[in-house]
């Protein structure tokens, strides 16, 4: 899991999941006249509220975290883990709103008597917190200032001249290849007897002025594989500093840490290094 692909909008909720678990411990209800002293039930005392509030927000917001940490994200019943997740805490904020109004359940309902206990602190404080969990789910895809990151990227080492070799052989491109020995047993597709081999299929040359630098993505974007193919063959995350070593018009031809190689195509609004 990708902690770096995290983003301001999970942070928020991650701080509401925090708040609804602080929240289940306090009080239930609340009582006037009622000494200080009386041990009124925590949200654990109440079965509805636990199920259908506490556990229901706490697993949507591990949903939503754990699918954005994911580099592809499963399915359940259609839905991708982190609308289900969002899904979760929606139904977890209405089942609060719903205590809010009624936190005796209908037990104040029998023979004359109209009077009952209010919604204690614990109770209100986890209507915020799922409402602020559910509204952070809902608005990260939307709001460009929930999407930034949440962790800062490492800044990174400063990038090799295009075609040398970095330290260690990471398997930048332009790494040195190993050379033919002369006379030495052709490689597959060279023919017999020194002949020379078939011309490469010509590919862009890059920009003259073109320099590699690092750079990082506000959010999850394809990668698709130089010979235009419209399969994706890795997704950059954000949070994660990569290395652009040509320029191909409006897209970057750019180098994943474990050596692929591909065509960003959408480079808008990426974080130079």
């Amino acid at each position: 899991m990708n902690i770096r692909s995290l983003t301001r909008g999970d942070g928020v909720v991650i701080g509401a999941a925090v708040l609804l678990f602080i929240a289940s411990f306090l009080d239930l209800y609340s009582i006037d006249g009622v000494p200080d002293s009386a041990d009124l039930p925590s949200l654990w005392g109440s079965g509805a509220v636990v199920m259908g509030v506490v556990l229901a927000g706490i697993i949507g917001a591990a949903l939503v975290i754990v699918a954005r940490g994911l580099p592809q994200v499963p399915k359940v019943a259609g839905l991708d883990l982190g609308q289900f997740g969002a899904a979760f805490m929606v139904f977890a904020a209405w089942s609060a709103l719903g205590n809010i109004l009624d936190p005796a359940g209908g037990a104040d309902n029998f023979g004359r008597s109209s009077g009952g206990p209010d919604a204690g602190v614990g109770l209100i404080l986890a209507l915020v917190a799922t409402l602020l969990m559910a509204g952070a789910a809902i608005a990260t895809p939307l709001v460009p200032a929930l999407q930034a990151a949440l962790l800062p990227a490492p800044k990174p080492a400063a990038p090799q001249p295009y075609g040398a070799q970095p330290p260690g052989g990471y398997g930048y491109p332009g790494a040195q290849q190993p050379q033919q020995p002369y006379g030495g047993q052709p490689q597959p597709g060279q023919p017999f007897g020194g002949g020379q081999p078939q011309a490469p299929t010509p590919t862009p040359a890059p920009a003259a002025d073109f320099s590699p630098f690092w750079f990082a993505v506000p959010v999850p974007r394809p990668l698709f594989a130089e010979d235009g193919s419209p399969t994706p063959i890795a997704e950059l995350a954000p949070g994660t500093w990569y290395l652009a070593v040509e320029q191909r018009g409006a897209a970057l031809v750019a180098q994943t840490q474990d050596g692929r190689r591909g065509v960003l195509q959408d480079t808008s609004g990426i974080q130079r290094g």
